[in-house]
């Protein structure tokens, strides 16, 4: 496995954040505190994708923060990404862990049981569970699982499969990030909450600062 910090998870989306520079928010937000970036782009065609895929990359140089692609595998090997992100209605974990190679990195969504078995046997760096709570960034097919049903779908990964890095996703911001954490999340995955804000760059360190004490709390 590829190590990864899913601390704090920024996701620049096209759909989300239309008519906004990602490749400067992506910088702005691993600048302050980010630690992995997500490109996601469901609308865009092939050739858009992979040219903002680019620009985000290049903005990200010398941040030390990886840049995956949500979905499209054929966009992160273009764009020269770190890895990729995918779902239940995306390409298998294990052909893109094939097409990427073993030192890409691959996270997977998880949002039932089905799906944490899955993400335990699947050759993946990280899980993502959500929705945790309800979001307006994308539309989800089930109900959020709340903070209880990210502590027992987290607790089903680990039994199986020990050390694999567990985030969470889906209405996550300073209020509630911290509970999540306590839950056993490694971190959060936002989008609104960093880059729907006045002040991304704020924005950004009060999140991580939220995120790291809660972790520095847990370890206590």
């Amino acid at each position: 496995m590829t190590p990864v910090d899913h601390r704090l998870y920024g996701l620049v989306d096209d759909d989300n954040l239309a008519g906004m520079d990602l490749p400067a928010l992506a910088r702005l937000s691993a600048l302050n505190g980010v630690t992995l970036i997500q490109y996601r782009a469901k609308s865009a065609t092939t050739a858009a994708m992979i040219g903002t895929a680019r620009a985000i990359h290049a903005a990200l140089e010398g941040t030390g923060v990886p840049l995956l692609i949500n979905d499209r595998i054929d966009v992160a090997l273009a764009a020269g990404a770190e890895g990729v992100h995918v779902g239940e209605d995306d390409m298998h974990p294990d052909d893109a862990r094939r097409l990427l190679g073993p030192k890409a990195i691959v996270g997977l969504t998880v949002a039932s049981e089905a799906d944490a078995d899955k993400a335990a046997a699947a050759p993946v760096d990280y899980a993502t569970i959500g929705g945790v709570f309800a979001t307006t960034s994308k539309h989800n097919k089930r109900p959020p699982v709340g903070i209880e049903g990210f502590r027992a779908l987290a607790a089903r990964i680990r039994t199986s499969r020990p050390g694999l890095v567990v985030g969470a996703i889906a209405g996550i911001d300073e209020t509630n990030a911290g509970p999540v954490v306590a839950a056993g999340a490694e971190g959060v995955a936002v989008i609104s909450s960093l880059y729907k804000q006045p002040d991304v760059a704020a924005a950004t360190r009060r999140l991580r600062a939220v995120v790291d004490e809660a972790l520095a709390g847990r370890q206590a």
